[in-house]
């Protein structure tokens, strides 16, 4: 979440430019042609015998993980040498703090469900400047659904403009996130709620949201800047906003990359939903 710095670093993002046009443009390219060659390998290997483990308390990891990571690794790096790194399955390098320009990635978002054969799954990756997206992609090669978004040029899904929903109404059923935060906001009891069907990927749901299959997501507490900042930028471009649950801007590459409740939806219904919680406040 964002510290105690972030009204700085807003001021800075506001008003520093990003980079060159055709350094983004070459990044753009770049960033397309790595993110859709780690779909595919993620697909070739997808519902085969692999190797799994877990890692911490409960995280699943499998070789494909390692796998598609590796691709990325190689191709960004190699192109981009003096950008910095922050993936999910690699170890994390404190040089990265000090970069400008850092890739965040998630080689394979959603790997429990990946595991378990079903299709809500994703490879996601930023390009962050100053704690701040710039560039983004979310593959879901299961439903060759890809989602891009440049800053300030507006987010695609499959070359094709998508929007986040208007209005400032609330449909349960069009949302999706941990049950007891939806709870609170509807003032109803969790087993007289019918929410969307779980979507295992996070990357995956927030994006949801931008192509306005989704009115809102929501995010529990602990996810990790690879799980957010592709689909920050894609909802974003799409007409819509993710923040905290404060209404605070989430900023990345940060020491601290883990992040309390978070909220996406269209503009107006963002702002419903943080002002909800700021006159009702979790515990």
């Amino acid at each position: 979440m964002a510290d105690a710095s972030s009204g700085r670093m807003h001021d800075k993002i506001l008003t520093r430019e990003v980079l060159p046009r055709e350094g983004l443009a070459r990044d753009a390219a770049l960033l397309t042609d790595t993110v859709r060659e780690a779909g595919a390998l993620g697909l070739s290997l997808f519902r085969t015998e692999l190797k799994s483990w877990t890692k911490g308390a409960s995280s699943p990891v499998s070789e494909a993980d390692i796998r598609v990571n590796d691709l990325i690794e190689r191709r960004l790096r190699s192109a981009t040498p003096d950008y910095g790194w922050l993936s999910e399955e690699s170890a994390d390098d404190d040089a990265r703090l000090g970069k400008q320009l850092v890739w965040i990635v998630d080689p394979i978002d959603g790997t429990r469900g990946y595991l378990a054969g079903r299709e809500d799954w994703c490879v996601s990756v930023a390009l962050v400047e100053d704690a701040q997206p710039v560039l983004a992609a979310v593959f879901a090669p299961a439903s060759d659904e890809f989602f891009f978004a440049m800053r300030g040029q507006g987010a695609l899904l499959n070359d094709a403009p998508v929007h986040a929903t208007a209005g400032t109404g609330l449909d349960f059923s069009r949302m999706a996130g941990p049950k007891p935060l939806v709870e609170r906001l509807s003032g109803r009891p969790a087993d007289e709620i019918t929410l969307h069907p779980r979507i295992g990927s996070l990357a995956l749901r927030l994006c949801r949201v931008a192509q306005g299959r989704l009115d809102a997501a929501f995010a529990g507490g602990q996810s990790r800047d690879w799980d957010l900042a592709a689909a920050n930028l894609i909802v974003q471009e799409a007409n819509g906003n993710m923040t905290a649950l404060s209404g605070e801007a989430i900023l990345y590459n940060r020491r601290e990359v883990t992040h309390g409740v978070l909220v996406a939806a269209g503009r107006d219904r963002h702002a419903g939903i943080v002002e909800h919680f700021r006159k009702s406040p979790l515990p």
